[in-house]
């Protein structure tokens, strides 16, 4: 029986690799799927927190503002917190959809809606609500994040593995970038914003119709779900929902505070009126934010680490009852609080020194990038086919270039080279935009000395786009660089049995402090000039290579004493 069974086995036929796999997986209706899917995670997200400046800018909006209503970004930041409904929470007259595909058409009609709202709405005169109708497409499109991420895992195969449905993902998501940031532009030169809108909506909309189509997966049944929490030694439901209440509540303050600032700030003013100082607010309650996301949870996770070795508030025999409301508190605890429990108990003390890390890598170039169209068309004057070029198609090459150097240099100089290289790059970048803000007299140098200035002549560019595409050039390369080393870097230090939770918990920690920033720099940029505001972010990101240093000396002791061990 067992060799009738080893020779069925051997006689199948070798499993397709390589290019043939891809060929057969883009012809299957998962990959279209998948394809249509990255598309409409990376629509939205180029529309909002790119091209929506620019139309900002072009209607006379302050600075200040802009940097406020970025903050919408922090909705992709904090969507693990809601992660967990996105999982267990059935739609009412959606669920027949399918768990996964009735979350992203809920999403997406709310994008299409929050689209049109812009598009119905003059920011010059309602900032405040077209502030709203942004923040709900941003929310929206931070949950069909999570339930695309969801249904690539859900629904990879040996066929259609989800390495390569990743693949495909981000395939679908840099066309997308290309459409809302260079398309939009180009056809926002030759049209109104409003009805550049309107067409991005009609996509999304068109994206609803391959949702319709998906495939997707039948729901688990809910007794399943962690397990292991019900084990002897792990802490007790009340000892739970405790840590639970206090984090959530640290986040719910976080999320509130910053809400109730820019309800204030995209108010409309009454006679005699001014608006609060970005910059004092930030200052005032930037590092408290800090601590009650990300201090706060840490401190709780480490409670709860010394709990369970003290034999303290845990189980003491398997606790299997069962209910909606203790599903929903322990996928929240696998989301929130076992992620960071397992990193404090893996790394000890060196916990701090690898969240510093993540909290700032960023930092130099997120805190300002934001503004890059408004300082492009308003203050530099290019036009909006320029942009669309120089940012969205010559800048994609580069980024992928950088990306693919981060690579190489990972292989042949090691980790922390590279994170070291990335981390000390991008705040040359800024000194090169200070540069090209007074002038570009260096860039102008260094571009005739190197030949840069002739080679990029020969494709016809005059001088004045030549320093923008230079500009651009070595800080889509840095950042390509940074990006590539710090998600290797990010996989690295993920526990395998954490792996999705806690890596999505840490990337959106990268993008917490720059995202904060955004306002602070925003006035900044109205009060010193884009010069002074670009040598002070790079001054930021010495703060990164700090913490870089910190981490290759933990990383070198660890590796020194573990022989020893």
């Amino acid at each position: 029986m067992a060799s009738t069974a080893q020779q069925a086995e051997a006689e199948k036929p070798p499993r397709p690799k390589g290019f043939r796999l891809l060929m057969i997986a883009l012809r299957s209706r998962k990959s279209a799927t998948m394809l249509g899917f990255g598309f409409s995670s990376g629509l939205p997200y180029a529309l909002l927190l790119g091209t929506l400046n620019a139309w900002l800018g072009e209607v006379k909006i302050d600075l200040a503002t802009i940097g406020v209503l970025s903050w919408i970004g922090l909705s992709y930041s904090f969507k693990f917190l809601w992660s967990p409904l996105v999982d267990r929470m059935a739609l009412p007259g959606l669920e027949a959809l399918g768990r996964r595909k009735s979350w992203i058409l809920l999403c997406q009609i709310v994008m299409v809606m929050g689209f049109v709202g812009l598009a119905l709405t003059d920011p010059a005169k309602a900032i405040g609500t077209f502030a709203l109708f942004a923040f709900l497409a941003a929310l929206a499109s931070a949950t069909q994040d999570v339930a695309v991420d969801a249904w690539r895992i859900d629904v990879a195969d040996a066929d259609t593995p989800v390495e390569l449905l990743s693949s495909i993902y981000q395939f679908g998501y840099r066309i997308a970038s290309i459409v809302g940031g260079a398309l939009a532009l180009v056809l926002a030169g030759r049209m109104s914003w409003p009805l550049v809108y309107l067409i991005m909506a009609v996509l999304i909309a068109l994206i609803g119709v391959v949702t319709l189509r998906a495939p997707d997966t039948p729901r688990p049944e809910q007794g399943t779900l962690h397990a292991a929490l019900a084990q002897p030694g792990e802490l007790t439901p009340r000892a739970r929902g405790l840590a639970l209440l206090i984090v959530g509540t640290s986040w719910a303050w976080a999320i509130g505070t910053i809400m109730r600032f820019m309800i204030v700030m995209l108010s409309p003013l009454g006679p005699g009126e001014k608006h609060p100082s970005v910059g004092d607010f930030t200052r005032e309650f930037g590092p408290l934010i800090v601590l009650a996301t990300v201090a706060v949870p840490l401190l709780v996770a480490a409670v709860t680490n010394s709990l369970r070795t003290r034999g303290q508030a845990v189980l003491t025999a398997p606790d299997l009852r069962t209910s909606p409301a203790r599903t929903a508190a322990n996928h929240l605890y696998v989301a929130l609080i076992a992620p960071l429990a397992e990193l404090v108990a893996r790394l000890g003390w060196g916990v701090l020194v690898v969240i510093g890390m993540i909290l700032t890598y960023t930092l130099c170039y997120n805190v300002w990038s934001s503004f890059a169209f408004p300082f492009y068309l308003d203050f530099l004057h290019y036009s909006k086919d320029e942009v669309a070029f120089a940012s969205k198609v010559f800048g994609i090459f580069m980024t992928i270039a950088g990306i693919s150097l981060g690579g190489y240099l990972f292989l042949r100089l090691g980790r922390m080279p590279t994170i070291l290289i990335g981390a000390v790059l991008p705040m040359l970048g800024n000194f090169v935009y200070a540069d090209l803000a007074e002038g570009a007299v260096h860039i102008d140098a260094v571009g005739k000395a190197v030949g840069l200035h002739a080679l990029f002549g020969l494709f016809g560019f005059d001088p004045r786009m030549i320093r923008l595409l230079l500009a651009i050039s070595f800080e889509n390369i840095s950042t390509g660089i940074a990006g590539a080393a710090f998600v290797a870097y990010l996989s690295g230090i993920v526990s395998k049995r954490y792996t999705a939770v806690q890596y999505a918990l840490m990337s959106s920690l990268t993008f917490l402090i720059g995202s904060l920033g955004r306002g602070i720099a925003g006035e900044a940029f109205d009060l010193y000039g884009y010069a002074m505001v670009f040598r002070w972010t790079a001054a930021a990101g010495l703060v990164a290579v700090l913490f870089v240093c910190l981490e290759w000396v933990r990383v070198s002791r660890r590796v020194v004493v573990a022989p020893e061990a």
